[in-house]
């Protein structure tokens, strides 16, 4: 029944509004998607766990949906992480090269230079993603391993999250019986399915609008540069139709997903919805534009917030790409078009790609970021440079001294 498992590799993308887990196949070609499954998502609040019992729950099912649909066993995940609390910043790091040339280990010790940086007690190192290397004032080195010099320089970009939050998802996944290989975080997710090489290279930035949180990931010269969590997603937008139409939640979402568009100005004036009461009273008749014109400030307001953070990188002027707009809501109508209105840059909606097998049924943005946790995840299989769970400093050297004093005795 169950295949060995280096060659599955699965993604569990646990959502604010779904949990989604994808199965994906390593074969020669690349990689197949073979299962999905996805389940509401009760557990969750602006991308952090808040009802432990619930999101092990929804995990449970959404784990079991895949595991039928591939004929497998999953035992092992790579999921990924959001939230106002995630913070990314660049750093630096040197070294002396010790053989002249350099090696593997010189390559870690200017990474591990770089990642020592004083980091608060609640807060750990999820990523060091190095942008590039400089050997003796040499610069734009993407793979320093064995060229010559005495001086190494690491670029490199930190993000970290609230030890809580990182604990709480692994937490999730080990009651359901899952093994985390590593905790992504999800807007760089999203980019490895959804943009392309050349446009990493060119600039970039991609804009994750999940149900939570929107996401955001500036891209320059091949290497990521910027990141951020916005505290706004689509949940906002279904509140606001709830409020501002007096409609039952699940009917707004509903009413969102038929009839929503961002841009007030593409739906015709005499258009019409009908829209449910609360408490029993008859439902309504009104016009569509009323429903746009409560959506287009709130997606306006999360745009205008994701060009704040574009310009706060200082990449602005290097987006030779554009923006690229993934996730569940970047499905409402007239998004792009409002982005780009907003932005002032070319816009587009990006689609997993890259990947065989399922693929009519996941090229969706809704799946941009399992699908990328999949990519991932088949990417790191070797590399076990960063854990995010490592145990704590004095139970590691209590370990230690156990295994010395074992040895001698």
């Amino acid at each position: 029944m169950a295949k060995k498992s280096p060659e599955l590799v699965v993604g569990l993308d646990i959502g604010t509004t779904k949990i989604c887990s994808i199965v994906g196949e390593i074969t020669e070609e690349g990689i197949d998607i073979i299962g999905i499954g996805t389940h509401p998502s009760k557990g969750l609040r602006k991308g952090v766990v808040v009802n432990i019992e619930a999101t092990v729950g929804s995990i449970r099912r959404a784990i079991e949906e895949a595991e039928l649909m591939a004929g497998c066993e999953i035992s092992t995940v790579y999921t990924g992480i959001a939230g106002g609390h995630i913070k990314g910043f660049n750093s630096q790091g040197i070294v002396a090269v010790k053989e002249k040339e350099v090696r593997d280990t010189d390559i870690q010790r200017v990474i591990d230079a770089a990642k020592a940086i004083a980091i608060p007690l609640d807060r750990e190192v999820i990523h060091v993603l190095p942008q590039e290397f400089i050997i003796d004032d040499q610069g734009g080195i993407k793979e320093p391993l064995g060229m010559a010099g005495v001086r190494l320089e690491a670029k490199v970009h930190i993000v970290t999250g609230a030890v809580s939050s990182a604990q709480n998802i692994v937490k999730c996944a080990n009651r359901t019986g899952l093994n985390v290989s590593d905790i992504v975080l999800q807007p760089l997710a999203s980019a490895e399915s959804c943009l392309g090489e050349d446009e990493r290279e060119l600039g970039a930035c991609l804009v994750d609008i999940g149900g939570g949180t929107t996401d955001v990931a500036i891209f320059s010269g091949g290497a990521i540069v910027h990141t951020a969590v916005i505290a706004l997603g689509g949940n906002n937008l279904t509140s606001d139709i709830a409020i501002g139409l007096r409609t039952p939640a699940h009917e707004a979402e509903r009413i969102k997903q038929k009839f929503g568009c961002a841009l007030a100005s593409m739906v015709e004036k005499n258009e019409q919805i009908e829209v449910p009461s609360v408490g029993g009273r008859q439902p309504r008749v009104l016009s569509r534009s009323i429903l746009c014109e409560i959506l287009e400030p709130r997606v306006e307001e999360i745009f205008q917030l994701v060009h704040r953070e574009i310009q706060k990188s200082g990449y602005e002027e290097l987006l030779a790409s554009g923006v690229v707009i993934t996730g569940g809501s970047s499905l409402l109508q007239g998004m792009t078009e409002l982005a780009e209105e907003v932005l002032g840059v070319p816009v587009r909606r990006g689609v997993p790609k890259g990947i065989g097998g399922l693929i009519d049924v996941v090229k969706s943005p809704v799946y941009a970021t399992g699908v990328g946790l999949v990519l991932y995840g088949a990417k790191h299989q070797d590399s076990k440079f960063f854990k995010i769970r490592e145990d704590n400093i004095y139970r590691k050297v209590k370990n230690r001294m156990k295994d010395w004093l074992e040895e001698i005795f």
